[in-house]
C-alpha cells in the first residue's frame, strides 16, 4: 500500500499537471528516449528562453490528468518515456522543440495540444514552420500600410508632373 505522503504529492502533481495543461498556450509530448543529460539540459535552456517549462513526466501521471477532460485523446500518444513543454506562446515551443530535434534525432516529437485542441505531430511540424507572433503582426502592418504607401506614392507624382508642366 502506497505511503500517504507519497500519494498526496503524486495528486498534488496531478492537479499541477491538469492546471498547466488548462493554462498553457501550447503543450507538446515528446520522446526523448537515448538523449544524454547534456543534450536534455541544452533542450531545457533553450526552451528557458523562450519561456517554456520542460518537465519528464509519468505518463500514469499525465494519463490522470487528461481523464475526464477535454484533453483525453492526448492518451493514446503517452506510451515510453515521455517530456512534457507548457508554453504560453503557440509556436516558440514547436520551432524550439524541432529545431533541436534536426539537430538531436533522438528526440521524437509525439503530439500536443494548442489552443485547447488535440494534436498530432505533423500539426505541430506545421505550426513551426510559421513565422513568429512578431513576424505574423509585422506581415499585417506591411499589407494595411501597402494602400496608403501607393495613394501617397500616386499623388506624389501627381503633384510632380504638374509641376513640371
Amino acid at each position: 500500500m502506497p505511503n500517504a505522503q507519497i500519494l498526496a504529492e503524486k495528486q498534488q502533481f496531478v492537479s499541477e499537471i491538469a492546471q498547466k495543461l488548462q493554462t498553457s498556450t501550447c503543450t507538446i509530448v515528446a520522446d526523448y528516449r537515448g538523449l544524454t543529460v547534456a543534450q536534455l539540459t541544452e533542450l531545457r535552456g533553450q526552451l528557458r528562453e523562450v519561456h517554456v517549462e520542460l518537465h519528464v513526466v509519468k505518463n500514469s501521471l499525465v494519463r490522470r490528468a487528461v481523464t475526464n477532460s477535454p484533453f483525453a485523446a492526448l492518451e493514446r500518444v503517452l506510451v515510453g518515456p515521455s517530456i512534457v513543454a507548457f508554453g504560453a506562446d503557440a509556436i516558440a515551443p514547436a520551432k524550439t522543440l524541432l529545431a533541436f530535434a534536426k539537430r538531436n534525432d533522438k528526440l521524437k516529437i509525439k503530439g500536443g495540444i494548442v489552443e485547447g485542441r488535440v494534436v498530432d505531430d505533423a500539426q505541430i511540424k506545421a505550426l513551426a514552420d510559421l513565422p513568429s507572433r512578431e513576424g505574423l503582426l509585422s506581415m499585417l502592418l506591411s499589407v494595411l500600410q501597402a494602400p496608403m504607401r501607393n495613394f501617397a506614392l500616386a499623388v506624389k507624382a501627381v503633384a510632380e508632373k504638374k509641376e513640371q508642366q
